[in-house]
């Protein structure tokens, strides 16, 4: 049967398929713009989810050593309870972190880093002589945990996280501070090798009598006293130390032909101080 409608001219075939490829490219265009302003939308959101991160980064970012006070690096620091403002946990009668012997008793100061070895031989030779003149209220002891030794503990930092440690005890548990600082040397672990763990220092706190919630604290975020470590290492320098142990009566340095790694010369320096 004839169809009754009349067949197009070719003029007007090429006008309808004109007028279908400009509609199919004009919908072509739509669908590109529309993935032109998603992924535009889409790279925007991203870029303020960096921004976002970034500044939270910032926001919760400690300050390095390059950041401190060249003059004064503890300044604006976070520092343990009962810490000096030069960077010294002093320790007297009572034995805990904070507490001082009295006006009159001398100061002990002793600069140290838990991974030097020579710093465990003075620990070994002087550590009974100076909690026994201590807990007599004989003198103060000044202890100031430094690192300078972090680039020998193959890339753990080892020196910056046993010291962060018995801060973060002083400040939480100050009556176990001298027994993690002596723990730490009695299990002090060789250069060159990555030392303890965070775990296994949580674990030694643990044995000296530091509550295990309060262990389990120690390295949290990164340890709340990196920086005050940092700035304590720095104050060390101001204070002309150029190596550990270093040990001052009264400001004064040890001489050097003291021999400070066999018991008995060091209380005979500090009972000739004392006068």
């Amino acid at each position: 049967m004839p169809s009754n409608t009349p067949r197009e001219s070719k003029a007007q075939q090429r006008d309808a398929s004109r007028q279908k490829a400009l509609d199919m490219r004009a919908a072509q265009q739509k669908k590109a713009k529309r993935s032109r302003l998603l992924a535009i939308s889409g790279l925007v959101a991203a870029v303020a989810v960096l921004a976002i991160v970034v500044a939270m980064i910032l926001s919760q970012a400690k300050p390095t050593a390059s950041d401190l006070d060249e003059e004064n690096p503890l300044q604006g620091i976070t520092a343990p309870a009962g810490a000096l403002d030069n960077g010294a946990i002093p320790v007297g009668a009572d034995g805990t972190a904070g507490s001082t012997s009295g006006a009159d008793a001398p100061t002990v100061a002793v600069y140290f880093d838990y991974l030097c070895p020579y710093c465990a031989r003075f620990e070994d030779a002087n550590a009974a002589t100076l909690d026994k003149m201590a807990s007599a209220g004989e003198i103060t002891v000044a202890y100031h945990p430094i690192s300078i030794l972090d680039r020998l503990s193959s890339g753990t930092e080892y020196s910056t996280r046993a010291a962060q440690a018995v801060a973060f005890v002083a400040d939480a548990d100050p009556e176990h501070f001298v027994a993690l600082h002596e723990a730490l040397f009695a299990n002090q672990p060789a250069e060159n090798t990555a030392g303890l763990s965070d775990e296994e220092i949580a674990a030694l706190a643990v044995e000296v009598g530091v509550p295990q919630d309060i262990a389990d604290q120690i390295v949290a975020d990164g340890g709340a006293f990196t920086t005050w470590v940092a700035a304590a290492t720095a104050q060390g320098q101001i204070d002309g130390v150029s190596g550990t142990p270093t040990i001052m009566i009264n400001g004064e340095k040890t001489a050097d032909t003291l021999d400070i790694y066999t018991a008995g010369p060091l209380e005979e320096a500090i009972r000739a101080a004392m006068g």
